[in-house]
């Protein structure tokens, strides 16, 4: 087994293997449409190769995983220079042999080429095995993203509230002097990446 940077010719394979992986997290909860966004992932792959950003796992040649990573680039300026592990996946049959951990090794050694300082990845809440992949190499919860769905029959609109008027009232004025707030966004004055 071997690891190498990826190159044009493992576009459509590794193409297949993200189709792959974002089907498998469909039922730890991702929103993704895995075959819907074949060509749109295609052309990502194909960017990211030319790119050197995109690493594949061969057995006898046959490729069984990849990585990409990409270095943040944002509004903001921050502290740290962060790389990102966007993708890593490894075929089911081919799991548990340390395949995910020598990707996971190269994306690093890459990025930290580049000169980050710190390496981010994203994983599913509820994908316990990632998370505990990860922990096990010494990644730390860093920020935590929360969702809300939505009932479209439980938001009021024009039509339906009372003589078709939106009641719109101003917020009421903020009173610094008080040290205690219920505003939620008290203590969330600004994310990392603005969001």
């Amino acid at each position: 087994m071997r690891v190498t940077p990826a190159n044009v010719a493992d576009i459509g394979v590794v193409t297949g293997l993200w189709v792959e992986l974002a089907a498998d997290q469909r039922v730890h909860g991702s929103h993704l449409v895995a075959e819907a966004n074949r060509e749109a992932v295609r052309e990502a792959i194909a960017r990211a190769i030319v790119a050197g950003e995109v690493f594949v796992a061969r057995v006898n040649e046959e490729i069984v995983g990849f990585v990409m990573v990409s270095i943040e680039v944002g509004r903001y300026e921050q502290d740290v220079h962060r790389g990102t592990v966007d993708n890593i996946f490894v075929q089911p049959d081919d799991r548990g042999c340390g395949i995910g951990a020598l990707l996971l090794g190269t994306a690093e050694r890459r990025l930290a080429a580049a000169g980050v300082d710190v390496v981010s990845l994203e994983t599913m809440a509820d994908n316990d095995a990632a998370r505990r992949f990860y922990e096990g190499h010494d990644y730390e919860s860093h920020r935590v993203e929360l969702e809300k769905p939505i009932d479209a029959n439980a938001v009021e609109s024009e039509d339906d509230s009372p003589d078709g008027v939106v009641v719109d009232e101003p917020l009421p004025a903020r009173d610094d002097s008080d040290d205690q707030t219920d505003d939620a966004d008290s203590n969330n004055v600004a994310s990392d990446d603005g969001g």
